[in-house]
């Protein structure tokens, strides 16, 4: 059955894969991104490929009023969104606390939190008009376990594991499902934002290991959409199989 289907941060990594995945499916598509190009790409190929739908959305989930409005003024085709996968979000930098740089602290917290709140709240007012919704939120080990020179990377993942806990009890009473989907280590374009485009460091980060790709946690967002519904998985958290959270590794 075809649903609408908002993807945040669709034009890279986890949110692109989604995108292909449930366009494969047959769902029609609110794409949202910063870079407009590369939305418009993405909705072409998906357009050729599988004859899908997408409406775009290029705004920066930081931008309060921007997407606050973009998502309440949508066409009134596009307005009963009955999926939301909540993966916008980076990492930037990676330094001991006490060196790291306020401007990438502030780029994160404004992303990872602000951003993700702007857009669950724009969109669950409309689930929960319509007594009906399942919001995917996009966390990390990083928010199980924290790391050396994680600092507040780390925190806004713990903080998105609270808020998908608060957003579970408090829309319970509307029957919107929601999930956190907690990926370990994915060879995606995350490493390389961190590292600020350094391509040796970012690919050092996977070295001696097999990682995640982004179609394997697409699969699994996917399937958490595919259950009956009375079935709500709350929490689940996938790594690769030589990983155990964010410390432990074995690499070859």
């Amino acid at each position: 059955m075809s649903s609408i289907v908002l993807i945040t941060g669709a034009t890279s990594g986890f949110g692109r894969s989604c995108a292909t995945l449930f366009a494969e499916k047959g769902h029609r598509l609110i794409l949202n991104g910063r870079r407009k190009e590369r939305l418009e790409k993405l909705a072409d190929e998906l357009k050729d490929s599988f004859g899908t739908e997408s409406f775009l959305l290029p705004i920066d989930v930081r931008n309060q009023d921007a997407i606050t409005t973009g998502i309440h003024r949508l066409p009134e085709n596009w307005q009963q969104i009955e999926i939301l996968i909540n993966n916008a979000g980076l990492a930037a930098g990676r330094d001991y606390f006490e060196e790291a740089k306020l401007d990438d602290w502030n780029e994160m917290i404004d992303t990872n939190i602000k951003g993700f709140l702007y857009v669950s709240q724009a969109v669950s007012k409309g689930m929960a008009n319509r007594k009906k919704g399942h919001i995917i939120n996009i966390g990390s080990t990083a928010g199980r376990v924290v790391y050396e020179k994680g600092n507040a990377y780390c925190a806004t993942k713990y903080a998105v594991d609270a808020l998908n806990q608060s957003m579970r009890i408090d829309l319970l009473r509307h029957g919107i499902k929601v999930t956190a989907i907690n990926p370990g280590a994915a060879e995606t374009e995350f490493s390389l934002v961190r590292f600020k485009g350094d391509q040796e460091t970012a690919a050092s980060v996977y070295n001696g290991m097999k990682p995640l790709t982004p179609e394997d946690v697409a699969e699994v967002i996917y399937y958490t959409t595919t259950l009956p519904a009375h079935v709500c998985i709350n929490d689940l958290t996938l790594t690769c199989l030589q990983q155990a959270d964010s410390f432990y590794i074995q690499r070859k």
